[in-house]
C-alpha cells in the first residue's frame, strides 16, 4: 500500500486534533494509503520537538518554505493561524503538494481565490476543514433534506455560542488580533455556520449584518496554549481589533430566510453550535453539545401523536457509524476530524472529487466580506458582489 507522507505546519489546538484523528485514521477505517506523520513544523525548535514527540511525528521543520519543497512530503496540512494560509497553501501547490488547510481558508475573499487558483493549476488534491460537516447526525440531517422529508426549506436559524472571553482580562490572544486572525467570533464560529447553510441548504443570495467588540482592550498574552492563556499582572494593555459578537441575516438564492449569530459572550455556553432548518414537511434541530442526537419532526405525523423525535445516529446505517462502536456507543468531537480526514486521504488514493475543498473556503470567504461589508455601509449586500 502506498504511504502518504504528512507536513504539518502548527501544532497547537487544531495539530493536536489533526495529528490524533490521522494517527487513528488506519484503525477504523481504510483509505486506499497508509498515512505517516512525516514531520511537524513550527518557530520554536524546543517546543516543536515536544509536540512532535507526543503527536507522533518522525521529525521536525521551523521553516515552512523548506517543508513544502521537500521531496518526502507528500501532503501539507496547515493548521496555522489564518494570516499564513495563503503563502503556505500557494507555496504548497507550487510544490505538488495535496493541501488541507483549516478555515477559514484566508483573510479574505481575494486571497482565497488565488489559494484555489493555485491548487487547481498544480492538479493537486485540496480541502478545507469544516469538521462539523462529518458528524454522522448532521450528514443524516443532509440525507433527509435530500429526500425530501422537511420539503421545501423555508428557514435556517444558527448560532455559534461560547464564553471564553468573557473575562475582560483575559489576554489579547492571536485569535483576537485582526492582523492575524483576520476577524473575532464572526470567521472563527461563524464560518462553521456558513459552510453548514452552504452544504444543508444552498447558496446566499444577500446579507446584512451586525457586530460589537464589548472589551476594547485587553492584557498583552503571556503563555498561550489552546484556548486558553496568560499574562503577567505588569502586562501592558493591549487594543482588541476584532469582533466579539457578529449576527447576520440572509436570503438564500432558493427563497429561505437565514439568521445567524455567533458570539464568545454568551456565558454558560462552552461549544454550543446549534441550528434549525424547517420545511413546509417538517423540521430538524441540531445542537453539538448532544452531536449523536437528530431531532426530527414530520409535520404528515398524526395530530395525537406529532412532535420533534430525537434520533440517536449511532446506529450501523448513519453515516461513518459501522467503522466504530456498537449500536449505543456514542462518538465525539475528535471523531469528526477523523471522517474529514478519511475523506480526503481516500480521495488522493483513488483520484476522485473531495468535498468541501477550496472551491467551498472560497464561498464562504465570500459570506463573510459581505456581511462585513454590510455592516460598514450599514445595508444589504448581494453576496455575488463580492
Amino acid at each position: 500500500m502506498r504511504t502518504l507522507n504528512v507536513g504539518m505546519v502548527g501544532y497547537k489546538f487544531m495539530g493536536k486534533a489533526h495529528s490524533n484523528a490521522l494517527q487513528r485514521l488506519g484503525m477504523f477505517f481504510d483509505p486506499g494509503v497508509k498515512v505517516h506523520l512525516k514531520a511537524l513544523c513550527g518557530r520554536d525548535a524546543e517546543w516543536v520537538r515536544k509536540a512532535a514527540d507526543q503527536f507522533g511525528f518522525e521529525e521536525i521543520e521551523t521553516d515552512w518554505e523548506k517543508l513544502v519543497t521537500r521531496s518526502d512530503i507528500d501532503l501539507i496540512d496547515i493548521t496555522a493561524p489564518s494570516n499564513v494560509h495563503k503563502q503556505i497553501a500557494i507555496a504548497a501547490a507550487k510544490n505538488g503538494k495535496h493541501i488541507f488547510c483549516e478555515k477559514p481558508l484566508a483573510l479574505s475573499v481575494g486571497d482565497a481565490r488565488e489559494i484555489l487558483a493555485a491548487a487547481q493549476a498544480a492538479g493537486v488534491k485540496h480541502q478545507i476543514g469544516f469538521n462539523y460537516r462529518f458528524a454522522p447526525a448532521i450528514l443524516l440531517a443532509k440525507q433527509l433534506i435530500d429526500g425530501g422529508k422537511i420539503g421545501t426549506i423555508r428557514h435556517f436559524r444558527a448560532k455559534y455560542l461560547q464564553d471564553w472571553i468573557i473575562d475582560p482580562m483575559f489576554p489579547l490572544v492571536w485569535r483576537l488580533d485582526k492582523s492575524v486572525a483576520g476577524s473575532g467570533s464572526h470567521g472563527d464560529l461563524g464560518a462553521h455556520l456558513i459552510d453548514l447553510a452552504h452544504f444543508l441548504v444552498g447558496d446566499m443570495d444577500r446579507v446584512i449584518g451586525m457586530s460589537r467588540t464589548f472589551v476594547k482592550e485587553r492584557p498583552e498574552v503571556g503563555v498561550m496554549q489552546g484556548l486558553t492563556a496568560s499574562s503577567s499582572d505588569s502586562a501592558e494593555m493591549k487594543p482588541v481589533t476584532v469582533d466579539d459578537a457578529t449576527l447576520f441575516l440572509t436570503e438564500f438564492e432558493n427563497g429561505a430566510l437565514g439568521s445567524f449569530e455567533a458570539t464568545r459572550f454568551a456565558a454558560g455556553h462552552k461549544n454550543d453550535m446549534s441550528f434549525e432548518i424547517n420545511g413546509d414537511k417538517g423540521s430538524i434541530r441540531f445542537e453539538f453539545e448532544r452531536m449523536n442526537e437528530l431531532q426530527y419532526y414530520d409535520a404528515a405525523d398524526d395530530t395525537s401523536v406529532c412532535g420533534f423525535r430525537t434520533i440517536q445516529a449511532s446506529e450501523g446505517c448513519h453515516p461513518y457509524m459501522s467503522a466504530w462502536w456498537p449500536v449505543g456507543h456514542v462518538i465525539g468531537y475528535e471523531q469528526t476530524f477523523v471522517h474529514e480526514f478519511f475523506e480526503f486521504t481516500k480521495s488522493i488514493a483513488g483520484g476522485t472529487a473531495t468535498a468541501p475543498d477550496f472551491t467551498d473556503g472560497v464561498k464562504c470567504c465570500q459570506v463573510l466580506d459581505a456581511v462585513d461589508k454590510s455592516i460598514t455601509e450599514e445595508r444589504w449586500i448581494k453576496v455575488s458582489s463580492i
